[in-house]
């Protein structure tokens, strides 16, 4: 599934007139949309729910060393991927992971931690994310993936991913836990959704721009509830943890197709954004 981002050509290839941005970089920080793309996105966000369980359960750190520790180690590869030049497929990869589990946790800890109730939380989070699209977008004047040229575009970028796993994952546990649903049957309602939005965008010709974001939202939840299915009791509307084993295999194995999914790309470059044939669809 591959989108063309841009509502407007002119604005997503200089929005802001000569002279604006000093430090542009020549080229794209994220990856095209593709097959790849999704398949990897929903295992990071499946391994970003297991892990963040496993650690609290067994790290010994509870659920605030946890977050900390997290968070300290993305602040980490975020200044690594920032000042990356370019589009590097393990270096990305391993902050969506990364910012994956710090959603989680964010999530986990206003829940657990302060008993903000899901409802809150899920609406809370979209609020953000909503004010994070507008201000991007009053700046930018685009919120197309295929500019993610500056500096100021990267930090809209993963300011607002983060605030999608955040979001999706209160969203999530909301409609699973608070609604009685169970992880299996709420993985197969958001799996749905996501095919729904794919369809739309197909066959309806909706705005590209937001059925990728769209998406994007509605893959956290799908990958928490799978998650979650494989993690928590069956009376919780799980499979069950019959050995902390099981759950840990889950995570190796997902980093483990994460891992050779990202060598694969980095070696074939099938999802690096070709610029100038983005500039001649544009034109």
């Amino acid at each position: 599934m591959a989108y063309e981002l841009s509502e407007n050509p002119e604005a997503a290839r200089d929005t802001n007139g000569p002279g604006r941005h000093p430090h542009r970089l020549r080229l794209n920080k994220v990856p095209e949309i593709t097959l790849y793309f999704w398949v990897i996105k929903v295992l990071c966000t499946t391994v970003g729910e297991t892990a963040a369980d496993l650690l609290n359960e067994k790290a010994g750190l509870g659920l605030t060393g946890v977050s900390v520790l997290m968070s300290a180690l993305l602040a980490v590869v975020l200044v690594v991927q920032f000042r990356t030049t370019a589009y590097r497929a393990g270096v990305y990869w391993l902050a969506v992971a990364l910012i994956s589990v710090v959603g989680t946790l964010i999530s986990d800890n206003l829940t657990d931690n302060m008993g903000v109730p899901l409802e809150t939380t899920t609406t809370v989070f979209g609020i953000i994310l909503a004010v994070v699209f507008v201000v991007w977008y009053r700046r930018e004047r685009t919120l197309s993936i295929h500019s993610i040229d500056t500096t100021g575009r990267e930090s809209f970028y993963w300011l607002a991913v983060l605030f999608t796993f955040a979001l999706g994952t209160a969203a999530g546990d909301l409609v699973s836990e608070r609604m009685n649903l169970g992880y299996w049957l709420s993985a197969v309602l958001f799996a749905l959704a996501i095919a729904a939005v794919g369809i739309a965008h197909f066959a309806l010709g909706p705005d590209a721009v937001w059925s990728f974001w769209i998406a994007y939202i509605l893959t956290r939840p799908l990958g928490a509830s799978i998650g979650d299915y494989l993690s928590q009791p069956t009376g919780d509307g799980g499979l069950g943890t019959v050995v902390t084993s099981v759950l840990f295999l889950a995570v190796v194995l997902f980093l483990a197709v994460i891992l050779g999914l990202v060598v694969f790309l980095s070696v074939t470059r099938k999802d690096v954004i070709d610029r100038e044939a983005v500039a001649g669809q544009a034109a």
